[in-house]
């Protein structure tokens, strides 16, 4: 059966991470975590003090970009493909709510965005990839076969980030995250270089009120009508 390109856009906390990884497993297609990459650059601008919560040095980032390397590595324990900056395995620290505050900021810089890209373009070249991200049906690969775009209440989302940072032991308030949701609604929506939008020929998904498994099987019920008239 012929393989296609699954682009998977949205707002953050929509849980499209989560769709992506078990649409990709069951379909046996390679998952590209398109945010991972960008925390992860934002991580580096972070520990380097190119940026922090008072403001931004986007010039010693840019003439440092030729100094990142990002790859992928799958986990044996989880199952799953971790991000690795230069070589090191950066996968719980890109995930705080640190990183968040300031991973907008770092995806709005164009250098980063081109740089990004042109990898995430050559990830998905065979085809057979499923890709979740800001920009994926509109930039990376507008001529998806299969483009969704997800979205929920912004309370919803910043319960669901909530509840996931709570777990894994961070000490967070809820105020925070929807704050923190808030902002980065706002930045990736505003932002001058590929903003957050729907494609045109995207199918939206809000899942404000449908559970994990119902969203499963309507996408992956979505994905087996495209791939069998290809």
């Amino acid at each position: 059966m012929k393989k296609i390109t699954i682009a998977i856009d949205g707002f953050s906390s929509t849980g499209k991470s989560t769709i992506a990884k078990q649409l990709a497993k069951k379909l046996n297609y390679v998952y590209v975590d398109t945010g991972a990459m960008y925390r992860a650059v934002a991580l580096y601008a972070l520990n380097n003090g190119y940026i922090d919560e008072k403001g931004k040095d986007l010039t010693g980032l840019l003439v440092n970009l030729s100094n990142i390397t990002l790859n992928f590595k799958l986990n044996e324990a989880t199952g799953n493909a971790d991000m690795y900056l230069n070589g090191e395995n950066v996968e719980k620290e890109i995930r705080t709510l640190r990183i968040s505050n300031v991973v907008s900021i770092v995806a709005a810089v164009s250098e980063v965005r081109k740089k990004l890209v042109e990898q995430q373009k050559k990830m998905g070249a065979e085809k057979g990839v499923v890709m979740d991200g800001r920009d994926i049906g509109t930039v990376v690969f507008p001529d998806a076969e299969l483009k969704l775009f997800m979205t929920a209440s912004a309370e919803t989302r910043a319960h669901r980030r909530y509840k996931e940072l709570v777990d894994r032991g961070e000490d967070v308030s809820f105020k925070d995250v929807l704050k923190n949701v808030q902002e980065r609604d706002h930045i990736d929506s505003t932002r001058e270089d590929s903003p957050l939008l729907k494609a045109d020929d995207a199918i939206e998904f809000d899942n404000s009120d449908m559970g994990l498994e119902e969203q499963f099987e309507r996408v992956y019920n979505f994905s087996l009508r495209i791939i069998e008239k290809q």
